[in-house]
């Protein structure tokens, strides 16, 4: 929406104070009429239905909230954000106060002040624990909210003992009930933005709590570990499974070689935990830090991500040929699998249809795997003394770590991942100045990746790296035939679940990386491929059950599934807060620095090509590759683990 510029209308001004009107064109998102309110004298044109917190954000009005959040529906449970409307008796909820005729509304006086400032000592009296030693302090909305009305006592006294155990059952989420508010944030992210649902409200009024099912520890029930909720909870009262003392350690072991893993999200983000404008590229003075905090080696997890799109692309293709020239009964469409918050959902919600999901590994267990082998071997250093550490955008990347069959190498391909707010964790504490750094290159045999690698980070990412290899394996051409730029953009955006058709209208040879798997492209003339890209397991619920009905996603053969809002960058590891535009902002900067690669193709990164010669020999899908790059997803019970 635009906003005209406001002057004084000293004209319909009350007697003692200035009246300034706001004309809020109507967007796309107005339906029908305008309605005006008034704001603390301002006055403001708003679409109808509008509530008065999102009107006042449009003229520069603050109002507190603490269980509102852009990404979430209405709920009005916290209070805090209370607003007196002329002719109401009570105050108001400003969040959950649909505009439908003209109002006159305040939103600081001496009632307001007192009434959030009760609101807030209300909470700290149900809020046990000290600040100082709490994961989320000075990024704590509580806190924040403390300080800006100026809570210096326990207005109505403090928790003395814990009264819930705090749950470290989970490999990636740690729940501790003593710091819940009960904004129902947390509930709304798994049940409306994920529809996972492994948690609610049981109980009422002040025996009101947020429950998993049958009050189990986390590890027992449904929850796929994506970390939304920590994103959205405004306390500590979530927050990640914290390993960086387990790095340190690692760290200062001698006898350890120690190697960071970095995917493209993280550095898009990182810069937000020293303050910088979310989306501000700090890829290269982060590597600098590791080097500085002690690493032996620096590598870019774009490497494998390249990787993958060798191995999960060279699969789709076994299966087309399969399904279109051998006429044999395979699963189509094919499932991307880099997300484990996506795969744990498929295997507790969707279990029989695990044989659509494509056998290779995540970027992440495909480069662990490598480094315990083909770098182990090109070193000279004895595997068991080498400690893999991935920074991920992803709570769920620890869970993924330790699943039981990731161990192909011989040992745990990798050892530690490592969340973003982690690593700034670890960067503040060593004392170093990142935004400040001089800037490094990523190590070799691993520091060269493609602009396909980087896009894994946002939603469609994956897709469009894919079809950017396969377009050109195929045709013969360059994808910048068909798209300005290389730049695939019908996959590119937010929206939930999109849908991309692609008529092959002529083919080239078969290039010699996958000579001995097909013999020609002909059977793929004339054909239209057609792919789908979605984003949140709500949508991928939408996606799997329009498959399972015979809807149009079932006529697709290739379809990229991110557990997460926004895709990686907007994972649940990444700098809180998160919301649409910050999430946005990241995705600007990923695009950015694909633009920046002159190798923006996976199939031609020459370190790819480099490890099939020298590793690989058998070539992308063969033997050595299903060993270590490939592995089979399970089912797994409704309420288990």
């Amino acid at each position: 929406m635009s906003t005209k510029p406001f002057s004084a209308d000293t004209s319909r001004a009350p007697s003692s104070e200035k009246l300034h009107r706001i004309d809020v064109a109507a967007g796309d998102d107005a339906i029908g009429a305008t309605v005006t309110v008034t704001i603390d004298g301002i006055e403001v044109k708003v679409p109808m239905g509008t509530t008065i917190l999102q009107a006042a954000r449009k003229i520069g009005v603050k109002i507190p909230t603490l269980c509102n959040h852009d990404d979430l529906c209405i709920a009005g449970v916290c209070r805090i954000c209370v607003v007196e409307v002329n002719g109401w008796r009570n105050l108001q909820a400003s969040c959950a106060y649909p505009i439908t005729e003209p109002i006159s509304v305040k939103t600081n006086t001496q009632a307001i002040r007192k009434a959030r400032r009760h609101i807030i000592d209300l909470h700290l009296a149900n809020h046990y624990g000290e600040c100082y030693t709490c994961r989320r302090s000075n990024n704590c909305e509580l806190q924040a909210l403390a300080k800006e009305y100026g809570v210096g006592h326990f207005r109505f006294g403090h928790p003395q003992e814990k009264r819930f155990k705090t749950d470290i059952s989970s490999t990636s989420i740690v729940r501790d009930m003593d710091k819940c508010v009960l904004c129902r944030r947390c509930v709304r992210t798994c049940n409306d933005i994920q529809e996972v649902g492994c948690l609610a409200i049981e109980n009422r009024s002040a025996h009101s709590q947020v429950m998993t099912f049958a009050g189990k520890p986390l590890a027992n029930v449904i929850c796929i570990n994506c970390g939304q909720c920590i994103n959205r909870c405004p306390t500590g009262a979530l927050t990640e499974q914290d390993q960086t003392n387990d790095v340190w350690a690692m760290l200062d072991d001698k006898s350890k070689h120690v190697v960071m893993q970095t995917a493209p999200a993280p550095r898009a983000a990182l810069g937000e935990c020293f303050n910088l404008e979310p989306g501000t590229p700090v890829t290269f003075e982060m590597n600098t830090a590791f080097r500085r905090m002690g690493f032996d080696a620096v590598f870019d997890t774009n490497y494998t991500a390249d990787l993958t799109i060798i191995e999960e692309g060279t699969e789709l293709i076994l299966r087309l040929y399969k399904a279109l020239v051998q006429k044999e009964a395979v699963s189509l469409p094919q499932f991307t699998s880099c997300s484990p918050g996506w795969v744990k959902y498929i295997e507790h919600f969707y279990p029989d249809m695990l044989d659509h999901m494509s056998s290779a590994k995540s970027p992440q267990q495909m480069f662990g795997a490598l480094i315990k082998t083909y770098y182990a071997q090109k070193k000279g250093i004895d595997p068991k003394d080498i400690v893999v550490v991935a920074l991920m955008p992803c709570s769920a990347k620890k869970f993924e770590c330790n699943r039981p069959e990731m161990k192909d190498s011989g040992f745990k391909d990798v050892d530690f991942g490592i969340t973003t707010r982690e690593l700034g964790k670890m960067v503040h504490e060593a004392g170093i100045d990142l935004p400040n750094l001089p800037k490094s290159d990523f190590d070799d045999p691993f520091g060269t990746a493609t602009g396909s690698g980087v896009i894994f980070g946002a939603t469609g990412g994956v897709m469009e790296a894919a079809l950017r290899t396969v377009i050109e394996l195929v045709t013969g051409k360059k994808v910048e035939n068909f798209y300005d730029h290389a730049n695939i953009t019908p996959v590119r955006g937010f929206e939930g679940i999109r849908i991309v058709e692609i008529p092959i209208t002529e083919v080239g040879p078969v290039p010699d990386i996958i000579k001995h798997l097909v013999p020609n492209w002909d059977w793929l003339k004339g054909v239209t491929v057609k792919v789908a890209v979605a984003h949140g397991t709500a949508n991928a619920k939408k996606v799997l059950e329009d498959i399972k009905a015979g809807g149009p996603l079932s006529q697709c053969h290739f379809i990229e599934f991110m557990a997460c809002p926004g895709g990686c960058l907007g994972g649940g590891g990444q700098p809180i807060p998160t919301n649409p535009e910050i999430r946005a902002k990241r995705a600007k900067a990923i695009y950015s620095e694909d633009a920046a690669y002159s190798v923006r193709k996976s199939h031609e990164n020459p370190a790819v090509l480099q490890v099939y010669r020298e590793f690989l020999k058998d070539g992308p899908c063969g033997h050595e590759a299903h060993h270590l790059l490939h592995t089979h997803y399970t089912p797994r019970g409704k309420f288990i683990s």
